[in-house]
């Protein structure tokens, strides 16, 4: 796998910021720039590991904290952009209630989200409760309902 070249200085051990958030903050930018896309693998452990000097602990708590974001999956061959799906409108009453919170592992797997991902809980009037994907919800009030 052809790595792109980071700036050697980019990591700082001597910094006040842990270098497993520095490399966190790196590939969420990498992510944010386009310059790894939805579904791209990310390079190796071992890839981080050599480029930056730095322990497979720190790019393994880097990893944690970019799945923690909602922003990487990991599985059994290792980490990948997640992709957040197409965004979908969901209309409500204007007296409906939204609440967002994080989802239990079974609604995690149902509504199919990412760790890290928080849903949505609507409570329309009549009592009816929907569990949405935050990240790919849009919510529309309905003013004639």
């Amino acid at each position: 796998m052809l790595l792109r070249s980071f700036d050697a200085m980019a990591i700082d051990p001597s910094a006040d910021r842990p270098v497993y958030k520095q490399l966190a903050d790196l590939i969420r930018t990498d992510i944010e720039d386009g310059k790894l896309r939805p579904g791209q693998r990310l390079p190796a452990e071992n890839d981080y590991v050599a480029e930056h000097g730095i322990s497979r602990d720190s790019v393994r708590r880097a990893m944690a904290v970019l799945r923690g974001e909602g922003l990487i999956v990991t599985e059994l061959r290792g980490s990948r952009v997640r992709d957040a799906g197409e965004a979908v409108i969901v209309e409500i009453a204007p007296s409906a209630q939204v609440a967002a919170r994080m989802p239990t592992e079974p609604e995690r797997k149902q509504l199919g989200v990412a760790e890290g991902v928080p849903i949505l809980v609507i409570t329309e009037p009549n009592g009816e409760t929907r569990l949405l994907p935050a990240d790919r919800t849009i919510i529309k009030v309905n003013n004639e309902a």
